[in-house]
């Protein structure tokens, strides 16, 4: 899978240098590595050809990093609009977006997640400040190799799924997956994700600063139709639904991508993802990019209105 991309003027991965004072209307793409896309080439992912699209008309700049999760975007989103003047915005939902916005399954540093309120039991969101410990400082910023093993080859996750390989420890085993994400349906978990879905569309209006018509949400699926009759009731059936309704309910925009992926594959029969690598390929992002391109959202940016 080797690729080319650009980290531009302000560090995002995206072939555009950011400007503040262009007077072209700005949309925003926020989420995670499906926004970031390293493995697409930039004129194939969702904003390359939202951007070559709407030229002229419109600015399309992105903002994701891998292992971002939900609450994350809210401050991604309200950067795009208080530093770029951004008009409009595209969230991109995944199946590990959810539990992961609450601290007690995304506790990585430099991310903004929700921890429990320490008076009204309210979730608050909160930034976990990154203080590498001096070893660590030292063998990521001089060690080529400890780069490479790590975050190329992914050592630390291919030692787990060889120590469950040669000990058979049940609780190192790999889960079920659906969407992407481990379909178990743990009450916890559910009832930690439900908060913290709660808590984004609390905190969207103020966070980001834009109305509901100025959102727009695309929804990752299953993206095969035998996909989504084996995950009903999985984690991430549960947590899709509850997130598009909650959305629809309080007049946002939703794109689920199912459909138009159902429609695709029984017409082509192609896939949309990699064969080792679960991210969307570049008939993903065309379909993502069409679907966008089709929404009221960017009927309305470009048509003027206000």
């Amino acid at each position: 899978m080797v690729n080319h991309r650009r980290v531009n003027n302000v560090g995002w991965v995206n072939d555009q240098d950011y400007k503040q004072d262009d007077q072209t209307p700005l949309l925003a793409i926020i989420g995670d590595s499906y926004v970031a896309a390293l493995m697409v080439p930039y004129t194939k992912t969702l904003y390359g050809r939202l951007a070559r699209e709407l030229d002229g008309r419109l600015r399309v700049y992105s903002f994701g990093a891998d292992g971002a999760p939900l609450s994350q975007y809210l401050i991604w989103a309200g950067h795009a609009v208080r530093e770029y003047g951004a008009r409009a915005v595209v969230i991109n939902v995944v199946g590990n977006d959810f539990d992961e916005s609450h601290v007690a399954y995304h506790n990585g540093e430099g991310w903004w997640v929700y921890f429990p309120g320490s008076s009204d039991g309210n979730l608050r969101l909160r930034l976990i400040e990154h203080r590498p410990s001096w070893l660590r400082s030292v063998v990521y910023a001089n060690s080529s190799v400890a780069r490479y093993l790590f975050f190329n080859l992914r050592l630390g996750t291919t030692w787990m799924q060889m120590r469950s390989f040669f000990f058979g420890s049940p609780a190192l085993a790999t889960p079920r997956y659906a969407g992407n994400t481990a379909a178990d349906v743990d009450p916890p978990r559910v009832r930690a994700s439900l908060e913290a879905i709660d808590a984004v569309f609390r905190d969207l209006p103020t966070t980001v600063g834009l109305p509901p018509d100025r959102i727009l949400f695309t929804v990752d699926g299953f993206r095969y139709p035998d996909a989504e009759a084996e995950g009903k009731e999985t984690y991430f059936d549960l947590m899709r639904r509850a997130f598009i309704s909650k959305a629809e309910l309080l007049g946002y925009e939703v794109i689920d991508l199912d459909p138009r992926f159902f429609e695709h594959y029984a017409a082509h029969a192609q896939r949309f993802e990699y064969p080792h690598d679960g991210h969307w390929n570049e008939i993903g992002h065309a379909l993502a990019a069409k679907a966008v391109l089709e929404s009221r959202l960017v009927g309305r940016l470009v048509d003027r209105q206000p």
